[in-house]
């Protein structure tokens, strides 16, 4: 291990001076903002002063530059002293943090990616972890670059279990690169959190998770940097600071009290500013500066113009299941770029993300069975279009994840979900593998893509596809095999469904998604046996739906729409049927779907059971016909 040297008993003392300094800055932005919370900042406040004066390797210039070290804040309401440290640093105007919560302002409540500076969106507690575990986990593995990754814990929010996933992932892949300092200053926001100040308690937890854990007083410049130095110099592991701190650090009649999270100071601001200006030995100019990171650290990449290395190459008729086809579009598309990652949550057999595995093994994470870490990880390895990232597992399990997909979409992250084994098609299992919400997850997230492609083709080119739309994308395939129906060289677009059966003479437009798109087709055939012709449409993408389709072939069919679908009826492909057609006259729409919770048995059976097989839908038809 390299020797340590202290600091200079001048840089000692500017460092403690900046933590003040990011004490008042914070104190004035809340003040201004009449909210916010500089009780949480000032316990930090060292620590954030060592970090970004004296540890972190940054360019001010251009704080996204992928040879930088990351800084991600998970406990994001500290977001005034992360703004702060920036705006010392040089990057804007210290007299902008007084525009703190402003509606003309990006310098939000809790940080988003709007800001420069900032990679994901923090705030919803217990996620920062895991969106440094990606980023580390591609700085060492993938980009192969010498930057580092810190992420800042509060102690509140080290309750959440996807913090001990998020470590565990850590310890088991031995980030060396990645840093995880825990603010333990005892309070939580109603009371005092569980373990307050046993700082042993969180150092044999760390131990545990295979971490470098390291206690040190969060208030001692000098403990804190020669603690940094030694997570720098640790190479087998990675490393976990435990500072402990107070809330409300140096703020007369405040400091380690209750009742003061969330709040500005209010009437006792002026006091404690003035308290905090008699500490500071050099209130001049700031003269440190933060080291540099090491020139072009991290390779140079492209994530555009992702492609399938071969067309599909499949016979109509054949039967391929859709979660099978996105094995190979996945492993086609890795071909073709090697920013092409997969993450899977142990069930990569299944989705057949081990396709990928197989071909490019350096590109394949496993995160096990946490789902939650799973999603964060991706977040993180999608930041500064560093990877094109697919995260695949049974579309169910992703609504255990559903906040941190929520956050990911805040975060303006562009990765892609690939959910399989959805709806009761996939039989014995049950209703606890089922996915029947998931269309209506992701149709709810702001920005995304919902593809649900019901033949390989047609599932290929979805995948293709996703890799090159911004937002979060999810991808539904299903379990049994389904017959091809396109031919291998068939367009796709986003937004514009298809129309696999027509005539002159259809009556009743039938809309169907995956599984339940050939339960439409045999319903149009057993239909047409007494004389009433339908048209059969796939969506391909749920959001955005075809509207304009839908209207001009629901017209033209009479105004008689069927949907049926493989999902609960709430949320899903039928609701957005029903709201592309709410504002028109002279439709009358018949929705099946699964209304009621499921239970085992054969595929086939369980479609009929619940209502959305082949003979639901020619009843659907024969009544809609009627009315």
């Amino acid at each position: 291990m390299p020797s340590y040297h202290k600091p200079e008993a001048k840089t000692i003392q500017e460092l403690r001076d900046i933590a003040h300094k990011l004490r008042i800055d914070s104190i004035n932005a809340t003040q201004a903002s009449k909210s916010g919370h500089p009780t949480s900042c000032a316990s930090i406040a060292e620590i954030m002063s060592v970090l970004f004066f004296h540890t972190m390797r940054y360019k001010i210039s251009a704080p996204r530059d992928p040879s930088s070290d990351r800084f991600i804040l998970s406990k994001g309401h500290a977001a005034p002293i992360l703004y702060a440290a920036w705006a010392e640093a040089g990057l804007f105007p210290v007299e902008d943090l007084l525009n703190l919560r402003k509606i003309d302002s990006d310098l939000e409540g809790h940080p988003t990616p709007r800001l420069n500076f900032i990679d994901v969106g923090t705030g919803s507690l217990g996620q920062g972890v895991a969106v440094a575990c990606g980023m580390a986990y591609v700085g060492k593995n993938i980009d192969h670059a010498d930057h580092r990754t810190y992420v800042l814990v509060g102690d509140g929010e080290s309750a959440e279990g996807s913090i001990w996933e998020s470590l565990h992932f850590a310890g088991h892949y031995k980030l060396n690169n990645l840093c995880v300092i825990f603010d333990v200053n005892r309070l939580g926001q109603s009371e005092p959190t569980s373990l307050q100040h046993q700082m042993d308690v969180y150092r044999k937890r760390l131990d545990a998770f295979g971490f470098n854990a390291i206690v040190v007083d969060g208030h001692d410049v000098e403990e804190l940097c020669k603690a940094f130095f030694e997570a720098s110099s640790v190479t087998d592991r990675p490393t976990a600071i435990i500072a402990k701190t107070y809330k409300g650090k140096h703020f007369p009649n405040i400091e380690d009290l209750e009742n003061w999270h969330g709040k500005p100071l209010g009437d006792a601001a002026a006091g404690v500013v003035e308290h905090l200006r008699k500490q500071i030995r050099n209130p001049g100019p700031i003269t440190v500066t933060p080291p540099s990171p090491h020139k072009d650290s991290a390779p140079k990449v492209s994530i555009k113009g992702v492609a399938l290395a071969t067309p599909p190459a499949y016979q109509k008729g054949e039967k391929v299941a859709t979660r099978l086809a996105y094995g190979t579009a996945l492993a086609k598309i890795a071909m073709n770029n090697d920013r092409v990652i997969a993450l899977d949550g142990d069930t990569k057999n299944s989705t057949y993300s081990d396709k990928l595995r197989k071909a490019f093994p350096e590109r394949f994470i496993e995160c096990f069975i946490a789902e939650q870490n799973l999603v964060g990880v991706a977040i993180g390895a999608a930041c500064r279009d560093r990877t094109v990232a697919f995260v695949s597992t049974f579309a169910t399990f992703f609504t255990r994840a559903f906040d941190q997909i929520r956050m990911g979409a805040i975060s303006q992250t562009n990765v892609n979900f690939v959910g399989s084994h959805c709806g009761v098609s996939i039989g014995e299992d049950g209703p606890s593998q089922m996915g029947l919400e998931d269309i209506a997850m992701f149709r709810a997230i702001p920005g995304s893509t919902v593809f649900y492609p019901a033949d390989a083709v047609s599932a290929e080119r979805a995948v293709e596809m996703a890799a090159n739309t911004p937002g979060v994308c999810f991808i539904r395939t299903s379990r049994p095999n389904t017959d091809v129906i396109y031919d291998n060289n068939e367009k796709f677009e986003i937004g514009h469904a298809k129309v696999v059966k027509q005539s002159a003479n259809d009556s009743v437009l039938l809309i169907g998604a995956g599984i339940t798109l050939y339960e439409a087709l045999d319903a149009a055939k057993d239909l047409e046996k007494s004389g009433i012709h339908c048209r059969v449409m796939d969506p391909f993408t749920v959001k955005p739906l075809d509207k304009e389709a839908i209207i001009k072939h629901g017209s033209q069919c009479g105004g008689r729409v069927v949907v049926v679908e493989d999902h609960y009826k709430q949320g899903g492909l039928g609701e957005a049927v029903l709201s592309a057609l709410a504002e028109q006259r002279n439709f009358v729409v018949k929705h099946l779907a699964v209304e009621k919770l499921p239970r085992s048995g054969p595929p086939a059976v369980l479609v009929d059971m619940f209502g959305i097989s082949a003979r639901s839908v020619v009843a659907a038809v024969q009544e809609i016909i009627k009315m």
